[in-house]
């Protein structure tokens, strides 16, 4: 029993660590530079559109309990005798907290909270200035997100290695 959760729980925190590292990338490399090439306007409100339909039950779980779930399986790690896995896991759990988590709550959500306020300028240099504040600095810390998320995965799957190694 211990051991089917054990593998359950580092299976999924692998899966949601590769699920998050993959949407922020595809932020980043397609989704922001397809609305950079749209009209300002349009961008905005396709970007407020995204905002509000990316809070869906699926995202936001593996969104925040991908770290809980990465400390979970690094504590049924140790008690299978397995501490260079388990570290490694947590040590997973926390990159994602530092690097895609609190960047979120600092930065990219309150962003995404500011531009939904916006209501589109009737003017385009207005909705092009809106968007260029927004974009620039919005894709660079999603690009963090992005980084961050990779390195959990790559920490989750060298835990898994490990654990193969010596079980």
């Amino acid at each position: 029993m211990k051991f089917s959760l054990t593998v359950a729980s580092a299976a999924l925190s692998i899966l949601m660590a590769a699920g998050m590292a993959g949407t922020f990338f595809g932020f980043s490399t397609g989704v922001m530079p397809g609305l950079n090439a749209a009209r300002p306007a349009s961008a905005i409100n396709a970007m407020q559109a995204i905002n509000q339909k990316i809070q869906n039950p699926v995202f936001v779980g593996a969104f925040i309990l991908l770290p809980v779930v990465a400390v979970a399986a690094g504590i049924l790690l140790l008690t299978l005798g397995q501490k260079s896995a388990a570290l490694l896991f947590f040590a997973a759990a926390a990159v994602y907290f530092a690097g895609a988590l609190l960047p979120s709550f600092a930065v990219n959500i309150p962003m995404n909270t500011d531009l939904d306020a916006v209501t589109i300028p009737s003017g385009a240099a207005d909705a092009a200035r809106v968007w260029s504040d927004y974009s620039g600095r919005w894709t660079a810390w999603n690009t963090v997100r992005a980084v961050f998320s990779w390195a959990s995965l790559l920490l989750m799957t060298a835990g898994a290695y490990a654990w193969g190694r010596n079980g």
